[in-house]
């Protein structure tokens, strides 16, 4: 492991995984490697959850790791890895809020069409039950969680936020970490890891509209398939008639 992420969910985690691949730390360990397999990936960060990490085998063929789940564990990824960097990726605290708000906020709270079908997913789909609880104790628990407290509004989600950044300033010694908004693009990332700023700008990527696509419609294909496969009754409500194939 070269660089470890300390950022926050939504605040440029998969422009940084490309920023990072591209200049030759991949393969890049994110949130979309546990979500693309669950059974395999969940137990491991239960593990770590518990105290009883094994980073060897989570990271495995990787030189880098930015996002959830890996970015909760930053100090003991720091320790683990002592060769390593740290980016913390930030951004402007209110456009950060605003985008936790219709993104992963939502998908544990409000009153949102993602967050209900999220919650629906959970009685059907155990391991999605079993990724929630988990995320729900690395986040938003009071005791354990990165963002505790009331995230019911703009300030006291920009206040977690920036409890957050003091805690990883505090820790990792400052010729160890960069402070980095995507948007500086290439070439602070680039001096502080010694290596060649790209040609290419560095582009915008997962954006809020991508993110609720991909969560409401993973809900709604575990859900569309459940009822594909229910026992279906021999007559309707109330007795009605079922027409052949409904």
């Amino acid at each position: 492991m070269k660089v470890i992420g300390a950022g926050l969910p939504r605040s440029a985690t998969t422009t940084q995984m490309f920023a990072l691949e591209t200049l030759g730390f991949g393969g890049c360990y994110h949130m979309r490697d546990l979500l693309a397999d669950l059974e395999k990936e969940l137990p491991l960060w239960e593990r770590a959850a518990e105290g009883d990490a094994d980073w060897e085998r989570i990271f495995r063929g990787r030189h880098s790791a930015v996002d959830w789940p890996a970015g909760r564990y930053y100090r003991e990824l720091a320790d683990y890895f002592p060769d390593a960097k740290v980016v913390l990726s930030v951004r402007d605290g209110v456009d950060w809020a605003n985008s936790m708000r219709h993104t992963v906020w939502a998908v544990y709270f409000g009153d949102s069409v993602m967050h209900h079908v999220c919650e629906a997913r959970r009685p059907i789909d155990p391991l999605w039950d079993r990724y929630i609880k988990l995320m729900t104790h690395m986040t938003w628990d009071p005791q354990t969680g990165a963002l505790p407290g009331d995230t019911n509004t703009e300030d006291g989600m920009i206040a977690a936020m920036e409890r957050w950044h003091g805690r990883v300033k505090s820790a990792i010694p400052a010729d160890r970490l960069l402070v980095w908004n995507p948007r500086e693009g290439y070439e602070p990332l680039c001096e502080f890891l010694d290596v060649r700023v790209p040609s290419e700008p560095l582009p915008r990527l997962n954006d809020t509209h991508a993110f609720r696509e991909g969560i409401i419609g993973g809900a709604l294909s575990v859900l569309t398939d459940w009822w594909a496969t229910r026992e279906r009754p021999t007559e309707g409500l109330h007795g009605a008639s079922l027409e052949t194939g409904s």
